[in-house]
């Protein structure tokens, strides 16, 4: 019998299936309806399969994604109301669209269909009009509903992909910070006269700030504090090519050392040295980044300083004494304008003092309560800590720094190199 199969082909030669005609599933009590229904669905080349029972229609429904679904409201054993739950409950891919057949007008019926899971009804008798216009607008709710489906599938697939795109980039970040932390290869080192500390601390996986010294002959040493403009890969990549010009041993290779007459390395002038940076930033590097320097020229017998600070904060000199003395002009980052000028300035370092290098990260570091612990709040913590050996000093001004942000990361790099000078 046709009722109750799936039927392939409509009549007068139509093939169901047509392209944009759905499948219907017909489940209906009467044989006469059955036949009426299906007849009229195959007419408009829909594809039907027609079920007798509720607990047929249900073993096909969880087995075919069928779209449309018309089930009468009166069936011996499951209502249709019972049968909108039950269908409700299959684990389906796609969304079904129910449409009840039934001879009940009043609204609180109406609200239980709807209460149970269906999505339209059509009264008996049928009228063909009415039913193919209903079906039609299941069709496009359906539709709708298969693409939603299918771009939140698509979005799926895409944040997949992304998220594996980003745990590798995550791997490669976190291998670059191994990398960038080994350019700052030991954090405390003796000197003739003296030690040096370093610190450097990146707000994220990698950033641009760093800290060095070089020897220079002649019992000197310099040392420089530098912050590249902005976050992340490309000032971390500007912040490593500048480790090759400054933070080298070899002579040969740091731009602040050139080779006079008879062979001997001498130390650039720390304005000279600023003023080859600038012009390298603007004739080689070409980019849109800056960054800022403390350069220090220290005579590691009498404590005579030369400087260059080129938009870098002021370094402080921490007595001997526990005051704090700030040194510097200030001046313009490298990599701003062409033309720049830089100054280079002189101090003189006593017997027990310690300068301080630094990044902004240390004096723009913000408070839960507002505002930002600038000079004042940084030469409070050098004094406190001021009785502290060289090596424990830059860490514990770490843990106080942590202590004022009240969070487990800082807003900005946070760098520093200190020489504690003791002739």
């Amino acid at each position: 019998m046709p009722d109750d199969a799936t039927v392939m082909a409509g009549q007068n030669g139509q093939v169901s299936g047509m392209v944009g005609l759905s499948h219907v599933l017909v489940l209906e009590n009467s044989p006469a309806q059955r036949r009426l229904l299906a007849t009229l669905l195959r007419k408009w080349g829909h594809e039907v399969t027609v079920c007798e029972t509720p607990e047929h229609a249900l073993d096909i429904l969880s087995q075919q994604d069928i779209p449309i679904i018309l089930t009468d409201w009166m069936m011996p054993g499951m209502s249709g109301p019972d049968f909108c739950r039950a269908f409700r409950q299959l684990d389906r891919e796609s969304y079904g669209y129910v449409i009840l057949l039934t001879s009940k007008s009043e609204k609180s019926e109406i609200v239980l269909g709807l209460e149970a899971g269906a999505d339209d009804f059509v009264t008996k008798p049928v009228n063909p009009n009415e039913l193919r216009a209903r079906i039609r607008a299941g069709e496009r709710i359906v539709s709708m509903q298969a693409e939603l489906v299918s771009q939140n599938r698509k979005i799926r697939t895409t944040l997949a992909e992304l998220r594996t795109l980003y745990d590798a980039l995550d791997r490669d970040l976190l291998e670059a910070k191994r990398l960038q932390e080994s350019l700052v290869r030991e954090t405390f080192r003796p000197v003739q006269n003296g030690s040096v500390a370093l610190l450097l601390k990146s707000s994220g996986h990698v950033g641009g700030d760093l800290v060095g010294f070089f020897p220079i002959p002649g019992n000197r040493l310099g040392l420089f504090s530098l912050d590249v403009s902005g976050h992340g890969v490309t000032s971390a990549l500007l912040a490593a090519r500048m480790a090759g010009l400054l933070g080298t041993a070899a002579p040969e290779q740091n731009v602040a050392l050139v080779q006079a007459k008879g062979g001997n390395w001498i130390a650039l002038p720390p304005d000279e040295v600023a003023h080859k940076l600038n012009q390298m930033m603007f004739e080689e590097v070409e980019t849109d980044l800056y960054f800022t320097i403390c350069l220090a020229d220290v005579d590691l017998e009498t404590g005579k300083t030369r400087m260059v600070q080129a938009g870098h904060p002021h370094p402080a000199i921490l007595g001997s004494d526990g005051t704090v003395e700030w040194v510097g002009e200030g001046g313009m980052p490298i990599g701003l304008l062409p033309g720049a000028r830089f100054e280079t300035v002189e101090f003189q370092l006593a017997p027990g003092d310690r300068l301080l290098l630094h990044s902004d990260g240390f004096t723009e570091c913000s408070s839960p309560c507002g505002g930002y612990l600038g000079e004042d709040g940084l030469a409070e913590l050098l004094i406190r800590n001021g009785s502290t050996t060289p090596q424990e000093m830059l860490p514990k001004l770490a843990e106080d720094l942590h202590a004022y942000s009240n969070r487990d990361d800082f807003d900005d790099d946070v760098s520093a190199i200190c020489l504690t000078f003791t002739p």
